[in-house]
């Protein structure tokens, strides 16, 4: 028994077919992704890199052929302008999008316009009722939700996005905390290099930890990563009004008392309130529990500090003000969706 492996690695023949001589040859995974006029080029590259580069390294780990890609766009042969100052032109257009095996939206041209294209809502629903694999990075979640895909779902977007996606298809359960959700046919993530987690766990769905694991060498990234958005985005402190105002005096008061033990009642006393009012104007204020708050701002402060060589968890845990790294780790991984050890792994400056 002899295998002939055929493969185009530049896409302008036919997509790469295993032949097994003597046996059937395993059916080709179609991945079709759609492309726009307007389009930042990251998301698409990803999708191209990972399922439409040719992968001679994987050799005997695969059990089944490799991916055949197509990029799809609602007029196939138009230049389409990408963000950057260059253009491409797909060959494919959205019929061969819905026929596809994986569908992946890697964008929307304006995910606050809110306009989304009729043709790629019919192919979405078109593919998802024929059984195959929707995937949104980014902003392309507007066009599963336009497409009624998300519906009665988990999904998650770029956190900049995540409130207007709620706003907009209030049936769709945002969760702008994870970097992707897997809803078995449908399949979401968060911004730009959330992307490469979610296509990697693809292929370790579809191939199994090792070849992901290849895969990932290649792209020189982890083949998974811990966490979430949270620990991308800015923590950034709510201003405090130079005025009377009491809760915010308090508020002022507390960050320069993180390292202390902190109470509603000192807090309180701070504002010159009884513990009752300073609950109620606290939350009306804030939309958060004062001891709530006080916890994101321990976290906020111990950030620094774990991106610095210097210092362990716990002694980090202590500067900031938590009882114990135990209770540190605990809120740590509620607020950031990893842990300290995790955190300071990825983003700490000389912390090996």
């Amino acid at each position: 028994m002899t295998e002939q492996h055929v493969e185009d690695p530049v896409g302008t023949g036919p997509s790469p077919v295993s032949v097994v001589i003597g046996r059937r040859p395993e059916p080709v995974h179609h991945v079709a992704v759609y492309a726009f006029a307007g389009m930042a080029p990251f998301e698409l590259g990803v999708v191209v890199e990972v399922f439409g580069l040719a992968r001679p390294e994987l050799g005997g780990l695969l059990a089944a052929p490799w991916y055949g890609l197509k990029v799809c766009a609602d007029r196939p042969g138009t230049e389409l302008d990408a963000v950057g100052g260059f253009a491409l032109t797909a060959r494919h257009g959205l019929d061969e999008l819905a026929a596809a095996d994986t569908v992946v939206v890697p964008g929307v041209p304006n995910a606050f316009g809110g306009v989304v294209s009729p043709g790629l809502v019919t192919a979405l629903r078109t593919a998802h009722e024929r059984g195959a694999r929707i995937v949104s990075i980014c902003s392309g979640a507007f066009a599963l939700a336009a497409a009624g895909l998300l519906d009665g779902r988990e999904a998650t977007t770029h956190w900049r996005y995540a409130d207007l996606l709620q706003q907009r298809h209030p049936n769709v359960r945002v969760n702008p905390d994870v970097l992707y959700v897997d809803d078995g046919d449908v399949l979401t993530s968060a911004g730009s290099a959330a992307g490469i987690d979610l296509c990697l766990h693809l292929v370790r769905r579809d191939h199994g930890a090792k070849v992901a694991n290849s895969v990932a060498r290649r792209f020189v990234v982890a083949p998974h990563r811990d966490g979430g958005q949270a620990q991308f985005i800015e923590a950034a402190v709510r201003p405090v009004e130079e005025d009377d105002d009491g809760v915010a005096r308090s508020m002022q008061w507390a960050m320069g008392h993180l390292s202390s033990p902190l109470t509603i009642s000192l807090l309180a006393r701070a504002a010159r309130m009884s513990d009752r009012s300073y609950l109620r104007h606290f939350t009306a204020r804030n939309g958060t529990s004062p001891m709530r708050w006080v916890v994101t701002q321990r976290i906020a402060a111990s950030l620094p500090l774990l991106e610095s060589p210097e210092g362990t968890v716990e002694e980090i845990a202590t500067a900031v003000g938590f009882e114990s790294a135990a209770t540190f780790r605990h809120h740590f991984g509620r607020v950031m969706r990893t842990s300290p050890t995790a955190y300071r792994r990825s983003f700490g400056h000389g912390v090996a």
